[in-house]
């Protein structure tokens, strides 16, 4: 497998419940009441750090630990556990425990110079061993760690066998492990497990696979950020959530280039060479007709059948029997879900068998499966991968094709995807060209449908290439729309999309039966204006595209015209029509089955929400929009979609929420760059609020220069804002106000308010912080009367905020205090979290000049509890330097550090490594390097012994994280 260095999870992943029995049987050791745990499972699945999380819980509650473990050939030694336990003992500091080692050590070593009764000097010695360990008083509680006991010999294993029964009032665990699927007939722990468990001598934890959720939260424990959703998924496809087996398919990506297309790497890695090795270990101890067998059913699949295996394999039913029984017995396959089917129990037993096969026998066996499942009514996707293997390319096609139409029909957009690219593997060579346009058109919207943008793309281009090519005009017409749409995702202008809908419009001139495809590329040429705030031409393109399409009954051409109207009523404020068309496109959609219209819809009325302060509605949307999106496979819905959620999510204080949402979205968007924009500036809002400013400035000054590439507003403006905001909050105002300045010109060129209404605050707090009250009035008359003409209800609050700022600044303390009452009532009823903390502040500030101490100390608390509670640094600032003047609660000792950064200062004056304070936090450690950074530029030091220094003056323990 190719590795980029060893990857190992910082934090332990679904064994919480283990870990805290194991908790519960350490205090009962401590109290004298001691008893024996066996932790089983398969190779890899963790064993080893669970012990080893044990171990150090024990430690820290003043446990001794002593280890010992079994290694491969002990079975047929003597005493070879013991013999390995006395060595550490033996090494161990407490006068004690060395006895008992050298005690052990030389009685063991002393039976094979005895002589007598063979059987009796082997009871006498247990007991002897048994009362060794039992006895010892190391002067407080021990835990016994003995790994690989599948390994372990008879002796050894009959000794730990007679320690329950002692271990009950003595305070000591013993904790052993074995590999589960190694615990093969006759072996001595096989017995031992079989004779303790039915009694209740010893309790076992059975160590399972990790789930997707828990592989990506132990991936994002590492990268520090989450994984994309199609590397899980791979990785959990490949590794069946063996730990080990994560980390290693981990370590064969580029983590400084993952992306979503990373799944595939994941997905062509060799097995691991470990597993590998293992694997083919016990194959050689096969019959060899049961390893032809394991073989065959290797080339059928993860899963297989009997009758199919027994076709195959050209043998008589019970000789298959009797091979599938052995291969059961070496723990390579195991039952399925009924009486004939039957599993590999790895995913990686099954690839690791099959690399291990002749090709030449592979393509035999491959032709054999293939045409026995076409003849017994297979599934067209399980008969095409066999034919494509055994390079039989027609009969691939066939069946591929017919499959992907299938996938592509139930929504299985990724399955089609996958389905459409084998047929264009295995195109006939006579294939006709109009064919072959279909079929990478088809391609493209399967593309497009799991937001693959790039590949839909190319696919459409070929489609179009080869439709012009032999004249057919309306079929290269009709790619069109969707070619625009995926070239907007991909970062095209709107000049050059306007170009090829207008060129694609004049081709069909004089075309007779094409009213189907002009409605469509009316339909288009409105959204296309939509997406640039271009309102009056969309309505106009809009209107008439719907209208052409009711009247040839093309009904998902009205739903698409219909959504791009439904949203471009809201932004000019004409807000109930447009939710009812929107939410009635969308309903119709879905009663219709139109699932790419019904989805849009989604994005659509939730994103529109999301923009025009309507977080109520947005929420619903969105959130029934993204299960929606997920649910029928439209993945580039889906994400933007998510996008939009995390910036409801940060604009209602679900800050913490937000970032996961953000961070996810921007991690599984494939080649969206709509998506990515809104995530990058959602992240940017939220370093901008926390106070990290060189993350605020990297992420909103990448979506902005995106934004400026797309030539969109609504790309453009948002981290047009968040920059100049972080200004105006660092103290930079001529930078605030030239942002604010640029974010008005691209406004003003669409009559936009929607976008403007949050540079209304930003310009006037920026001019009144330059002492300029003309400056500030005269940037709020000229923001206002936009916002004002527009009506849309969400942005109004602004208006009267600033009005509440001027009259504070000009000394009417009495209409100042009604006027900001007024706008913060408005935004809290909005769910507007940042300004409607501000407001608060400024409401302090009158409180304050009207000598209204106590009000005022009230407000700046009640501002600071909420920013605290979602990590607002930049908002606690703010309540700090207007706490002091008002008397209220002083800024906290650790300042300027936020509590998290002052307990990893704390860290690092202790002598800790960065990898040492992840470990103590559970963090990753990018983020404690991060925080170390920004410790260091926080506190203007260049080194870790200037933090040690400034952390030793301050006195108080921070809060709980």
């Amino acid at each position: 497998m190719p590795a980029h260095g060893v990857v190992q999870s910082p934090v332990l992943v679904g064994r919480d419940e283990f870990v805290a029995l194991a908790d519960r049987r350490l205090a009962e050791a401590a109290a004298g009441a001691g008893q024996l745990l066996f932790v089983a499972g398969e190779a890899g699945i963790g064993k080893t750090r669970l012990l080893g999380a044990i171990a150090r819980r024990a430690q820290a509650r003043g446990f001794t630990v002593v280890r010992a473990a079994a290694f491969p050939g002990d079975a047929q030694s003597f005493a070879g556990l013991l013999l390995d336990l006395a060595g550490d003992l033996t090494a161990a500091r407490e006068p004690a425990l060395s006895d008992l080692g050298r005690s052990l050590s030389s009685r063991l070593r002393a039976i094979s110079t005895a002589d007598g009764d063979a059987h009796r000097q082997r009871r006498l010695l247990v007991q002897n061993l048994v009362d060794l360990l039992v006895m010892a008083e190391p002067g407080g509680p021990m835990l016994v760690i003995l790994e690989d006991l599948h390994w372990a010999d008879e002796l050894s294993l009959d000794v730990l066998g007679h320690l329950p029964g002692r271990l009950a009032s003595r305070p000591v665990l013993v904790a052993g492990a074995y590999r589960s699927d190694e615990l093969y007939p006759k072996l001595p722990m096989r017995d031992l497990r079989a004779r303790l468990l039915p009694q209740r001598l010893a309790e076992e934890i059975r160590l399972p696979r990790l789930n997707p959720d828990q592989i990506a939260t132990m991936t994002g424990a590492v990268l520090g950020r989450p994984a994309p959703a199609q590397v899980v998924a791979a990785i959990h496809d490949r590794s069946n959530g063996i730990p080990l087996h994560v980390e290693e398919f981990f370590a064969a990506i580029d983590q400084d280039a993952l992306t979503p297309q990373s799944g595939a790497v994941v997905l062509a890695a060799a097995v691991p060479d470990t597993l590998a090795d293992a694997v083919l270990s016990r194959a050689r101890h096969l019959a060899a007709r049961t390893r032809e067998v394991a073989s065959a059913a290797a080339v059928i699949g993860r899963s297989f059948d009997f009758d199919l295996l027994t076709a195959v394999t050209e043998a008589a039913p019970a000789e298959v029997a009797d091979a599938l029984r052995e291969l059961r017995e070496a723990y390579l396959v195991m039952p399925g879900t009924d009486a004939v089917t039957f599993d590999f129990r790895h995913a990686l037993i099954r690839d690791t068998l099959y690399a291990d096969t002749d090709l030449p026998v592979r393509r035999r066996l491959h032709e054999s499966v293939a045409r026995t499942a076409s003849e017994r009514g297979y599934r067209d996707e399980f008969i095409s991968t066999h034919f494509e293997q055994a390079q039989l390319a027609e009969r691939a096609y066939h069946h591929a094709l017919l499959a992907a139409r299938e996938a592509a029909s139930i929504s299985a957009h990724g399955e089609a995807l996958q389905l459409f690219r084998r047929a264009v593997r295995n195109l006939p060579a006579g294939l006709s060209a109009v064919d072959r346009a279909d079929l990478f058109a088809a391609l493209g919207d399967e593309a497009a449908a799991i937001d693959d943008n790039t590949a839909a793309a190319e696919a459409y281009r070929t489609a179009h290439d080869l439709a012009t090519g032999v004249g057919e005009v309306r079929a290269a017409a009709a790619l069109v729309p969707r070619m625009v749409a995926v070239a907007h995702l991909l970062g095209t202008g709107l000049d050059a999309r306007v170009r090829t809908l207008r060129g694609a419009l004049d081709s069909l001139e004089g075309v007779t039966g094409a009213d189907r495809e002009r409605a469509r590329l009316r339909s288009a040429m409105a959204a296309t204006y939509l997406m640039d705030d271009g309102l009056d031409e969309a309505i106009v393109h809009g209107e008439r595209g719907r209208a052409e399409s009711r009247r040839i009954g093309d009904d998902e051409a009205v739903l698409n015209a219909e959504a791009t109207l439904g949203s471009v009523l809201v932004f000019v404020g004409r807000m109930d029509q447009g939710w009812e068309l929107l939410e009635g496109a969308i309903a119709r959609a879905r009663d219709t089955d139109q699932e790419a219209e019904a989805a849009r819809g989604y994005r659509m009325i939730g994103s529109c929400a999301s923009v025009l302060v309507e977080y109520d509605r947005a929420e619903h949307w969105l959130a029934e929009g993204v299960r929606y999106g997920e649910k029928v496979e439209l993945w580039n819905h889906r994400h933007y979609m998510a996008s939009h959620l995390a910036h409801v999510q940060w604009a209602t204080g679900q800050w913490d929420t937000a970032k996961m949402t953000a961070q996810q979205a921007l991690a599984d968007g494939r080649g969206g760059i709509t998506t990515r924009i809104t995530s990058l500036y959602v992240l940017g809002y939220l370093a901008m609020g926390r106070g990290d400013w060189d993350a605020a400035a990297e992420l909103l000054g990448e979506a902005s220069a995106e934004g400026e590439r797309m030539a969109e507003l609504q790309r453009l403006s948002p981290p047009l804002w968040g920059l100049a905001e972080a200004a105006r909050c660092r103290g930079d105002h001529d930078t605030a106000l030239m942002l604010c300045e640029r974010g008005h010109e691209v406004s003003a060129n669409v009559t936009d308010a929607a976008y403007l209404f949050p540079y209304l605050l930003t310009g006037v707090r920026a001019h009144l912080a330059r002492d300029d009250v003309e400056a500030a009035q005269a940037w709020s008359d000229r923001v206002g009367v936009v916002l004002a003409a527009r009506g849309i209800p969400g942005t109004l609050p602004a208006v009267e905020h600033a009005r509440g700022l001027l009259l504070l600044a000009r000394g009417d303390v009495a209409a100042a205090q009604r006027t900001l009452a007024a706008a913060s009532e408005s935004w809290q009823a909005r769910r507007r979290f940042w300004e409607g903390a501000w407001a608060l502040l400024d409401l302090a500030a009158v409180a304050a000049k009207a000598r209204r101490h106590a009000e005022a100390g009230r407000l700046v608390a009640q501002v600071r509890g909420s920013a605290e509670s979602v990590g607002a640094t930049t908002l606690v600032d703010a309540a700090d330097r207007l706490a002091v003047p008002v008397g209220g609660r002083p800024v906290d000792p650790w300042h300027p550090l936020s509590g998290r950064e002052f307990e990893v200062s704390q860290l690092v004056a202790a002598g800790l490594t960065n990898r040492q304070i992840a470990e103590r936090l559970v963090l990753s450690p990018k983020t404690v390097s991060a925080h170390v950074e920004h410790i260091l530029t926080k506190l203007g030091a260049a080194r870790r012994t200037e933090i040690a220094a400034w952390c030793a003056t301050v006195r108080r323990e921070p809060p709980d994280q």
